[in-house]
C-alpha cells in the first residue's frame, strides 16, 4: 500500500515543477513567440493543476510516461537555444525524450536535433495581420477572446476593432460585460475594461476600437490606424460575393473571412483539409464553412483515405442556438418556432453537401439531418457509413488515433478513450472534433461503420476560424507536432 505522505510529497513536487514550467513557458511565449502546447491543448494561461492534468491525459493517450519534470527540462533547453517563433507540442517531445534520451548527452543536444529546422532560422513570417471583427455575437466574442489570448508580443494577428450597430456608452458597457463573463465558457482570463471617452475596449494591453456602422463600405479603418485588415464577418447577414464584397470597399481592408457557409463561388474552407488549395493572391473572400462541416470533414477524410466510403448518413445532435426561440413563437423555418430549451427539434442541415465540396470524392454519397437539443453548447455528429473495404472496430479506432497524433489533421481531431465522456466534458476544446473511441461500432459483415464525433460548436469552431485566419494572413509560425 502506498504511503500517504509519500504520494502527497510527490504531488507537491510535481506542482512545484508545474509552477516553474509555467514561468518558463511564459518567457518563451512573450519573449520569443514560442508557444508550448500538449497534444494540441493550450498551456498558456493555465494553472499548475490544469497543466498536470493535461500531462496525465497525454500519458493516457500515448501510453508513455509524460512527466512534468521532463517538460520543464525540455522547456528550459528550448529557452536557451536560438529557435525561431514556433508552436511546439511538448507532449510529443516528452514522448520522444523518454524513448531516445539514451542517444543524447543532455536535453540541449536533444532539443537542437529535434528542432534543428527552427534553430537559427528566420521567422516563418514577418507579417503582422490587423483583424477587424464585424459583429460581436457568440462567435464574435469568442474570437475576440482567442485573438487577445494569442497576441503574445503582437507578431501575428492583432485585433484592432469591432464593428457593431451602436457604440453608445451603455452599449459599450453591456458588450464588455458580455465579453468578460460567459455563461457557457466562463470568465475571461485577463483584464478587460471599457474606455467610454475613446469608444474602445482596453483588453490585456490591447486597444480595440468600437466602431458603429450599418454599411460596411462606409467605414474608414485607416482613421483608426488600421491597414490591410482582415475583416472577420460573424454576423451572417451577407453570405454571397456581392454582399461580402462591400467590406472590401472600405478603406483599410484587404480580405474578408465569413464565419458561416459561403454561397456561390466563395471558397468554403475547413482548415486542415483544403486550405492549401486556396489562391491567396487572387481570392479576397473566404468562408470558414459551418461548425458541423468543420467537425465531420476530418472524420470523413480519415475513413475515406483509410477504407473508402461508398455512401452514408450524417446525423447531428446539435445544441440550440440564438436562431431558435426561447419560448414558442413564430419562426420562418419549420419546427424552430417551438421552445429551444424544452424540445428536441428536427431541422435541416447542409453538412453532407458541404462536406462534399471539401472532399469532392464524396459528391452525391452523403445525406444529412440534424436534431437541435436543449443544451447551450457542445454537439455530436454521428457518421453511419458504408465502407468500400471490410474493417473492424480496432482498425477504425487505430486510424483515428494515428490521425490525432500525426499528419495533417492533428489540430482537428482529439482522441478520447474515456468511457465516461459526456457533452459538457468537451466544452472549451479547441479541436474541430473529438473522436469517441468506446462508441465506435462496426457491423458483423465489417462494411458499415458508425463513429461518434463530439464538437464544441462554439469554441472548437472559433479555433478553426483562428487557424484559417493565420493561414490567410500568412502569419503562421513553425510547427512541431
Amino acid at each position: 500500500m502506498e504511503d500517504y505522505n509519500t504520494t502527497l510529497k510527490e504531488w507537491i513536487d510535481d506542482e512545484k515543477a508545474a509552477v516553474e514550467f509555467i514561468h518558463v513557458a511564459g518567457k518563451l511565449w512573450f519573449d520569443k513567440s514560442i508557444e508550448l502546447i500538449i497534444l494540441r491543448s493550450q498551456l498558456i494561461d493555465r494553472g499548475p493543476a490544469k497543466v498536470l492534468n493535461k500531462h496525465v491525459r497525454a500519458e493516457t493517450i500515448l501510453k508513455i510516461p509524460i512527466k512534468i519534470q521532463d517538460s520543464l527540462l525540455l522547456a528550459k533547453a528550448i529557452l536557451t537555444e536560438d529557435i525561431a517563433p514556433a508552436r511546439i507540442d511538448i507532449g510529443r517531445l516528452d514522448a520522444e525524450w523518454v524513448e531516445e534520451r539514451h542517444n543524447y548527452s543532455n536535453a540541449n543536444d536533444f532539443v537542437k536535433e529535434k528542432l534543428k529546422k527552427f534553430v537559427g532560422a528566420p521567422p516563418r513570417s514577418t507579417r503582422v495581420q490587423d483583424v477587424v471583427l464585424y459583429g460581436f455575437g457568440r462567435i464574435g466574442r469568442l474570437l475576440a477572446r482567442e485573438l487577445i489570448k494569442i497576441t503574445g508580443n503582437g507578431s501575428q494577428l492583432r485585433l484592432k476593432a469591432i464593428v457593431t450597430r451602436s457604440n453608445k456608452p451603455e452599449d459599450i458597457r453591456k458588450r464588455i460585460s458580455l465579453f468578460r463573463k460567459d455563461s457557457v465558457h466562463g470568465p475571461f482570463a485577463g483584464v478587460a475594461n471599457e474606455d467610454i471617452e475613446n469608444s474602445c475596449f482596453r483588453i490585456n494591453g490591447n486597444i480595440v476600437h468600437l466602431i458603429a456602422a450599418n454599411n460596411p463600405e462606409e467605414i474608414d479603418y485607416t482613421a483608426y490606424g488600421i491597414k490591410d485588415a482582415m475583416v472577420i464577418d460573424n454576423t451572417g447577414v451577407w453570405r454571397d460575393r456581392e454582399g461580402l464584397s462591400r467590406h472590401l470597399q472600405a478603406k483599410g481592408v484587404s480580405r474578408v473571412l465569413l464565419t458561416a457557409p459561403g454561397k456561390g463561388d466563395i471558397p468554403n474552407v475547413v482548415y486542415g483539409a483544403n486550405q492549401d488549395t486556396l489562391d491567396l493572391e487572387k481570392e479576397k473572400i473566404f468562408s470558414a464553412a459551418s461548425c458541423t462541416t468543420n467537425a465531420i470533414v476530418p472524420g470523413l477524410i480519415v475513413l475515406e483515405e483509410g477504407l473508402g466510403i461508398s455512401k452514408g448518413h450524417i446525423e447531428t445532435i446539435h445544441s440550440y442556438t440564438n436562431d431558435q426561440n426561447l419560448l414558442d413563437n413564430y419562426h420562418k423555418k419549420s419546427r424552430r418556432g417551438r421552445s429551444a430549451p424544452l424540445n428536441m427539434v428536427i431541422t435541416e442541415t447542409g453538412a453532407g453537401s458541404a462536406a462534399a465540396k471539401v472532399i469532392p470524392k464524396l459528391g452525391g454519397k452523403l445525406t444529412s439531418n440534424a436534431v437541435r437539443v436543449p443544451t447551450p453548447d457542445m454537439s455530436l455528429a454521428i457518421l453511419t457509413l458504408e465502407m468500400e473495404k471490410e474493417t473492424t472496430v480496432e482498425e477504425v479506432n487505430k486510424l483515428f488515433l494515428n490521425a490525432a497524433l500525426k499528419g495533417k489533421l492533428i489540430e482537428q481531431i482529439r482522441y478520447s478513450n474515456s468511457t465516461e465522456f459526456v457533452s459538457s466534458d468537451g466544452i472549451g476544446d479547441s479541436c474541430a472534433c473529438i473522436f469517441d473511441e468506446p462508441a465506435t461500432k462496426v457491423s458483423a459483415d465489417g462494411k458499415t461503420v458508425i463513429v461518434y464525433l463530439w464538437y464544441d460548436n462554439e469554441f472548437g469552431y472559433t479555433s478553426q476560424v483562428v487557424r484559417l485566419a493565420k493561414h490567410l494572413g500568412q502569419v503562421k509560425s513553425y510547427r512541431y507536432y
